[in-house]
Protein backbone atom coordinates (compact mmCIF):
# COMPACT_ATOMS: atom_id res chain seq x y z
CA UNK A 1 0.00 0.00 0.00
CA UNK A 2 1.49 3.35 -0.99
CA UNK A 3 1.73 6.29 1.35
CA UNK A 4 -0.54 9.24 0.79
CA UNK A 5 1.09 12.39 -0.58
CA UNK A 6 1.71 15.24 1.85
CA UNK A 7 -1.29 17.47 2.56
CA UNK A 8 -3.90 14.77 2.02
CA UNK A 9 -6.96 15.29 4.20
CA UNK A 10 -7.34 11.77 5.61
CA UNK A 11 -10.91 12.25 6.79
CA UNK A 12 -12.08 13.21 3.31
CA UNK A 13 -9.97 10.49 1.73
CA UNK A 14 -11.65 7.93 4.01
CA UNK A 15 -15.06 9.43 3.18
CA UNK A 16 -14.35 9.17 -0.55
CA UNK A 17 -13.30 5.52 -0.21
CA UNK A 18 -16.34 4.54 1.86
CA UNK A 19 -18.76 6.41 -0.40
CA UNK A 20 -17.24 4.69 -3.44
CA UNK A 21 -17.89 1.27 -1.90
CA UNK A 22 -21.36 2.33 -0.78
CA UNK A 23 -22.30 3.67 -4.23
CA UNK A 24 -20.98 0.59 -6.03
CA UNK A 25 -23.10 -1.61 -3.78
CA UNK A 26 -26.11 0.71 -4.13
CA UNK A 27 -25.94 0.49 -7.95
CA UNK A 28 -25.82 -3.29 -7.79
CA UNK A 29 -28.68 -3.30 -5.29
CA UNK A 30 -30.81 -1.04 -7.51
CA UNK A 31 -30.40 -3.49 -10.36
CA UNK A 32 -31.46 -6.38 -8.15
CA UNK A 33 -34.47 -4.49 -6.81
CA UNK A 34 -35.51 -3.45 -10.30
CA UNK A 35 -35.50 -7.09 -11.39
CA UNK A 36 -37.50 -8.02 -8.30
CA UNK A 37 -40.18 -5.49 -9.29
CA UNK A 38 -40.21 -6.85 -12.85
CA UNK A 39 -37.62 -9.02 -14.64
CA UNK A 40 -37.52 -6.57 -17.58
CA UNK A 41 -37.19 -3.39 -15.50
CA UNK A 42 -33.98 -1.40 -16.02
CA UNK A 43 -32.10 -0.38 -12.89
CA UNK A 44 -32.25 3.31 -13.89
CA UNK A 45 -36.05 3.20 -14.03
CA UNK A 46 -36.33 1.93 -10.45
CA UNK A 47 -35.65 5.45 -9.18
CA UNK A 48 -38.72 6.68 -11.07
CA UNK A 49 -40.86 4.21 -9.14
CA UNK A 50 -39.34 5.45 -5.87
CA UNK A 51 -40.10 9.07 -6.79
CA UNK A 52 -43.69 8.33 -7.86
CA UNK A 53 -44.33 6.28 -4.73
CA UNK A 54 -42.94 9.03 -2.49
CA UNK A 55 -44.18 12.16 -4.27
CA UNK A 56 -47.30 10.90 -6.03
CA UNK A 57 -48.31 11.62 -9.59
CA UNK A 58 -46.20 14.11 -11.50
CA UNK A 59 -45.62 15.49 -14.96
CA UNK A 60 -42.80 13.97 -16.97
CA UNK A 61 -41.06 17.35 -17.03
CA UNK A 62 -41.09 17.44 -13.22
CA UNK A 63 -39.55 13.96 -13.11
CA UNK A 64 -36.90 14.94 -15.67
CA UNK A 65 -36.02 18.01 -13.61
CA UNK A 66 -35.88 16.04 -10.38
CA UNK A 67 -33.47 13.50 -11.88
CA UNK A 68 -31.55 16.03 -13.95
CA UNK A 69 -32.12 14.21 -17.24
CA UNK A 70 -33.50 15.31 -20.57
CA UNK A 71 -36.98 14.82 -21.99
CA UNK A 72 -35.83 12.03 -24.32
CA UNK A 73 -34.32 10.02 -21.45
CA UNK A 74 -37.34 10.38 -19.19
CA UNK A 75 -39.72 9.60 -22.06
CA UNK A 76 -37.87 6.40 -22.89
CA UNK A 77 -37.88 5.25 -19.25
CA UNK A 78 -41.56 6.13 -18.79
CA UNK A 79 -42.48 4.31 -21.99
CA UNK A 80 -40.69 1.19 -20.70
CA UNK A 81 -42.51 1.44 -17.35
CA UNK A 82 -45.81 1.92 -19.14
CA UNK A 83 -45.16 -1.11 -21.36
CA UNK A 84 -44.60 -3.14 -18.17
CA UNK A 85 -47.91 -1.77 -16.80
CA UNK A 86 -46.15 -0.26 -13.78
CA UNK A 87 -47.22 3.32 -14.54
CA UNK A 88 -50.11 5.02 -16.32
CA UNK A 89 -50.48 8.46 -17.86
CA UNK A 90 -53.59 10.57 -17.33
CA UNK A 91 -54.64 14.09 -18.34
CA UNK A 92 -53.77 16.72 -15.75
CA UNK A 93 -57.08 18.11 -14.46
CA UNK A 94 -55.37 21.47 -13.83
CA UNK A 95 -54.12 21.70 -17.42
CA UNK A 96 -55.77 19.61 -20.14
CA UNK A 97 -52.68 19.87 -22.35
CA UNK A 98 -50.44 18.25 -19.74
CA UNK A 99 -50.20 14.61 -18.66
CA UNK A 100 -49.61 13.22 -15.19
CA UNK A 101 -47.68 10.01 -14.57
CA UNK A 102 -48.73 7.75 -11.71
CA UNK A 103 -48.03 4.25 -10.44
CA UNK A 104 -50.65 1.68 -11.40
CA UNK A 105 -52.09 -0.53 -8.67
CA UNK A 106 -49.87 -3.35 -9.94
CA UNK A 107 -46.84 -1.04 -10.01
CA UNK A 108 -47.49 0.13 -6.47
CA UNK A 109 -48.03 -3.42 -5.19
CA UNK A 110 -44.83 -4.72 -6.81
CA UNK A 111 -42.80 -1.71 -5.70
CA UNK A 112 -44.12 -1.85 -2.11
CA UNK A 113 -43.20 -5.53 -1.76
CA UNK A 114 -39.65 -4.87 -2.93
CA UNK A 115 -39.27 -1.76 -0.77
CA UNK A 116 -40.46 -3.61 2.34
CA UNK A 117 -38.03 -6.46 1.63
CA UNK A 118 -35.24 -3.89 1.21
CA UNK A 119 -36.04 -2.29 4.56
CA UNK A 120 -36.03 -5.72 6.19
CA UNK A 121 -32.53 -6.33 4.74
CA UNK A 122 -31.35 -3.00 6.18
CA UNK A 123 -32.78 -3.96 9.56
CA UNK A 124 -30.95 -7.33 9.46
CA UNK A 125 -27.66 -5.76 8.34
CA UNK A 126 -27.82 -3.09 11.02
CA UNK A 127 -29.25 -5.28 13.79
CA UNK A 128 -26.10 -4.83 15.88
CA UNK A 129 -26.34 -1.04 15.62
CA UNK A 130 -27.98 1.03 18.31
CA UNK A 131 -31.18 2.73 17.03
CA UNK A 132 -29.56 6.10 17.77
CA UNK A 133 -26.69 5.19 15.40
CA UNK A 134 -29.16 4.33 12.64
CA UNK A 135 -30.96 7.62 13.24
CA UNK A 136 -27.64 9.51 13.18
CA UNK A 137 -26.60 7.89 9.89
CA UNK A 138 -29.97 8.81 8.40
CA UNK A 139 -29.67 12.39 9.67
CA UNK A 140 -26.17 12.83 8.27
CA UNK A 141 -27.07 11.36 4.88
CA UNK A 142 -30.12 13.62 4.74
CA UNK A 143 -27.95 16.64 5.52
CA UNK A 144 -25.43 15.70 2.83
CA UNK A 145 -28.20 15.14 0.27
CA UNK A 146 -29.95 18.40 1.16
CA UNK A 147 -26.73 20.38 0.83
CA UNK A 148 -26.01 18.73 -2.51
CA UNK A 149 -29.52 19.60 -3.70
CA UNK A 150 -28.99 23.25 -2.73
CA UNK A 151 -25.69 23.28 -4.60
CA UNK A 152 -27.33 21.70 -7.66
CA UNK A 153 -30.11 24.32 -7.56
CA UNK A 154 -27.53 27.11 -7.53
CA UNK A 155 -26.11 25.70 -10.74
Amino acid sequence: MSEDPPGVDHEFLALERELSVFLRRARASSGEMAREVHPDLEAAAYGLLVRLADAGQQRATELAGYFGVGKATISRQLRALEDLRLIAREPDPADGRAVLVRLTDEGLDRFTRVREARRARYARRLASWDRAEVAELSRLLHRMNAEQELEDDRG
